[in-house]
């Protein structure tokens, strides 16, 4: 208790009151005027410094200053940005912290010209700290999902919940250090779980690394709460800048990681044991002296792999790596020239990635081995002569056989990780992994038809520690045909077959002209001509259905405005016709009527300006920004008879490129506006409704924004898929240590690039109408809605999975969730399963804030109550 026998304090004396100064009043006066005054000739940098005085010498003006300022700063900054002074921008955001430390919508801001940037650490860091200061601020909210999606993959939480993987690394790493293996470095820790398998099999010393600055100190969190701190060390570096006696003591018997992707060397695993047998491992065992004990040599677990490949017919590859139409919106293709995505194992470009990923268990349409299964390469990871000696392999060539009829659409490979002698992991497309494959699409320019009988030659090679498998010819009728034949026309293309005979039967021959006539015959000296196009920009290109709708629809929006214009008096222009896209002008565009103006503002490579411009008497521009694309548009018009000056390029005249919304010329107004409505990702994308106002502004009588209105459709769904992919489930999957709350900070409600066709689930509900989007019609618009929806099916709602109806007019619109979609689905992951029995109401709070759309359910009492029972829950919003 308190010591009451001690002395009271004196009191403190009042203090003076500060006297006033009038010359610092002055300034703080003027200063402030000079500020608003810049404020209003935008001369933005001027007035943040003005605001700077006047708050460091009148705190008190905080308050009263506040929006100002902060509109004056983001101004400033968005300035900074433009102009490449990085340094100074965050210098600007420094000192706005220093005066509104905890000013939440300050620190999002910062955070997001960080991710900006690439800084993803520091921007989770910034969108975190907004949060925890106003916890239901949509703008940091959604920020911090997005960056969560970067920082902590959707595998983690996947290969965490595998616990079957887990497992088998347990034992590998017990038996390891069980046998001597007592000095162990974890290389890639993530959360830590190798390193504490490692501790509790008794290892003496256990050190870890891990690149990632949240990752290292999720593991440093991870590792204290299960009673490790201290007994393992966490270094937050490269295992490439790990040096002995610098960051660790002394050699190590024993190295675990799991730094291998779908493509096994992705994440650069081989010249990370390199570095660590040349550096940080003891010795191998020799056989030479084969008594030496485990203690004082080195060994990797894993310690080696296979790699296996197949090739597969798959119209989903397909669509997303090269151009499967001949036309798209009444627009003939041929002269777009060779387009195909940055995925290729080609030696010309090393822009390009090898491959993706794919998990081919879950790809809509399914797919088609057209050969057996193939053994593509061995590594030992406890050779380091044979990891040194990978890189400079010569390429191999394998011959396949053909097994299977169909089009060669890509190689599809795996990996079996072997732990040890006993013990392995398959990647495989039918075994239950939280790994992916990997994918090397076939970036012929033409569909190549396979057939039983036929060999696929395919080199294998090790370039840049990546492999690389590549598809070059098919051996028919003891003849090679080159696959990139028309790609490379020099290359031979009828090289004898391994029985030399270089003639084979007439009949053959015409065959394969019939078979492989996309080939070509044109000759050309000159390099491989083609030009890029992202997966989701060349899937868009090839959605036919997409673009036909919305031909249909600028031709409606333009006939209506001409019929319009008309009816109002004989202006210049009155009773022409809308010429059909399948009949474009062939001249340049008459002077006379004025055009009709059309702007395209969607994200990346688009051909809706173009089709605009097919109409005729339209004036249409196009946001698409790279030279190569707009080569491609160009080429298009002039092979579609679009005139010239019926197509430009919008941003090659604004100035900021922040300012893409604006009149055409300051006497004309657009006549349509087409908004980039819906991420590739299933999600609305950022800042549509703030766009859809502004747009609204800029049209002129009877214009249009394209679509008018979005419809978002759900449906009630049991997956255990996707509470796997979403959060760590227990300790159990951990093998009972304690990663789940920490990792869990990293759970997403949101899941996005869902196949919901392919997804493994139940639907317990029919689809019901969750939320509209009106962009033509402000007040209809609304921020939360309750919907009513019946459980079809008794079990255990896990989460609801949506998509949008895009509706062009009243009339025609689009589903994201169709086969030729090039639209993934997304779903809302429900923080606690709700039970539901057949006929159950279920009531659904769905809340769209900006973009972001969170739904809470609950059980619909029969008396119209809320049910008040343990399975009333709510998402993860």
């Amino acid at each position: 208790m308190p010591n009451t026998s001690t002395r009271p304090k004196r009191g403190r004396r009042n203090r003076r009151v500060p006297r006033e100064d009038p010359a610092r009043n002055e300034l703080v006066s003027r200063s402030l005027e000079s500020a608003q005054q810049c404020l209003f000739n935008q001369d933005y940098g001027t007035a943040f410094v003005h605001y700077l005085l006047v708050l460091n010498l009148a705190p008190v003006l905080k308050d009263f200053a506040s929006e100002s300022f902060r509109f004056t700063l983001f101004k400033w900054a968005d300035e900074l940005d433009s102009l490449g002074r990085i340094q100074d921008l965050f210098d600007c955001y420094e000192q706005a912290l220093e005066l509104f430390p905890t000013d939440e919508v300050i620190i999002n801001s910062m955070g997001e010209h960080l991710f900006r940037m690439g800084f993803r650490d520091e921007a989770a860091g910034h969108f975190h700290k907004a949060l925890k200061l106003k916890p239901d601020y949509p703008e940091a909210k959604e920020n911090f999902y997005r960056v969560a999606n970067w920082l902590v993959e959707r595998w983690h939480f996947l290969m965490l919940n595998d616990r079957r993987r887990n497992h088998k690394y347990q034992q590998a790493i017990q038996k390891a250090v069980e046998g001597g293996c007592n000095t162990v470095l974890d290389i890639g820790t993530g959360t830590g779980i190798l390193g504490m398998c490692a501790k509790k099999a008794g290892a003496a010393e256990v050190y870890a690394c891990e690149l990632s600055k949240t990752m290292y100190e999720l593991a440093c969190e991870v590792v204290t709460a299960n009673g490790m701190n201290g007994r393992i060390k966490i270094l937050h570096m490269k295992s490439l800048e790990m040096e002995v006696p610098k960051d660790i003591p002394k050699r190590v018997s024993l190295v675990v990681t799991e730094t291998v992707d779908a493509g096994l060397f992705g994440e650069g695993i081989i010249e990370s044991l390199i570095h660590a047998w040349n550096h940080l491992l003891l010795p191998p065992q020799s056989t030479q002296d084969p008594s030496r004990p485990p203690s004082q040599t080195g060994r990797v677990i894993p310690a080696g792999a296979t790699v296996f490949g197949m090739a597969v017919q798959c119209l989903e590859i397909r669509r997303h790596h090269r151009l499967c139409v001949s036309e798209v919106g009444g627009l003939a293709t041929a002269a777009a020239g060779e387009l195909h995505s940055p995925v290729s194992c080609s030696s010309e470009d090393d822009s390009t990635e090898p491959y993706t990923t794919e998990r081919l268990s879950r790809l809509p349409g399914g797919y088609t081995p057209l050969t057996e299964p193939f053994n593509a390469l061995d590594i030992d990871f406890n050779n380091v002569q044979e990891l040194e000696g990978l890189c400079s392999r010569e390429v191999s060539r394998v011959r396949l056989p053909v097994t299977g009829e169909g089009l060669l659409d890509a190689l599809a490979v795996w990996f079996q990780l072997h732990l040890d002698q006993e013990s392995s992991l398959s990647t495989g497309p039918k075994e239950d992994t939280c790994w992916e494959q990997a994918i090397y699409p076939v970036q012929t320019p033409h569909n190549f038809p396979l057939r039983p009988g036929d060999e696929l030659i395919v080199e294998i090679s090790c370039r840049d520690a990546y492999l690389r498998l590549c598809s070059v010819a098919v051996a028919r009728d003891g003849r090679e045909f080159c696959l990139d034949d028309c790609l490379d026309p020099d290359k031979p293309r009828n090289n004898p077959g391994p029985s030399g005979n270089p003639n084979p039967s007439l009949n053959a021959e015409a065959e394969l002209c019939s078979a492989l006539a996309c080939l070509g015959t044109e000759q050309s000296s000159g390099p491989r001509d083609y030009t890029m196009l992202e997966c989701a920009e060349m899937a868009l290109l090839n959605n036919q259905p997409y673009h036909d709708s919305f031909r249909r629809a600028l031709a409606k929006l333009i006939t209506n405005l001409k019929d319009a214009r008309s009816v109002q008096g004989p202006i210049q222009g009155q009773g022409l016709e809308v010429m059909p896209l399948t009949d474009p002008p062939s001249g340049p565009m008459d002077p006379g009527p004025d055009p009709f103006y059309v702007l395209d503002v969607s994200e990346g490579f688009s051909v809706l300006s173009l089709m605009a411009a097919s109409q005729g008497q339209v004036k249409a521009y196009s946001s698409v920004e790279k030279t190569q694309h707009q080569a491609v548009l160009r080429r298009l018009a002039r092979a579609n008879g679009v005139p010239e000056e019926a197509l430009e390029f919008w941003l090659n005249q604004v100035e900021d490129e922040q300012a893409v919304l604006q009149r055409p010329s300051r006497e004309k107004l657009w006549s349509a506006i087409i908004l980039d409505c819906v991420e590739t990702c299933g999600l609305v994308r950022q800042k549509l409704m703030e766009k859809a106002t502004l747009a609204r502004c800029l049209l002129e009588d009877g214009g249009q924004i394209f679509p008018e209105r979005i419809v978002v459709y759900g449906m009630l769904v049991e997956s255990d898929t996707l509470l796997l992919e979403s959060a760590v489930q227990g300790q159990e999957p951990t093998l009972g240590f304690n990663i789940a709350p920490f990792i869990n900070q990293f759970t997403v409600p949101v899941h996005v690039f869902l196949d919901l066709s392919t997804l493994q689930c139940r639907h317990l509900s029919d689809s019901v109408e969750l939320f509209i989007l009106d962009l033509m019609n402000t007040n209809a618009n609304y921020t939360n809605r309750d919907v009513k929806v019946q459980a079809s099916a008794s079990g255990r709602v896990t989460a609801v999975p949506f998509w949008y109806q895009i509706h062009l007019n009243e009339e025609i619109s689009v589903s994201t969730f169709n086969q030729d979609s090039h639209w993934k689905q997304a779903a809302v992951v429900l923080h606690q399963p709700l039970a539901v029995r057949e006929g159950d109401w279920v009531r659904l709070a769905v809340t769209l804030q900006k973009s972001s759309i969170s739904i809470s359910a609950s059980i619909e009492e029969e008396a119209g109550e809320t049910g008040t029972v343990d399975s009333v829950r709510e998402s993860a919003q």
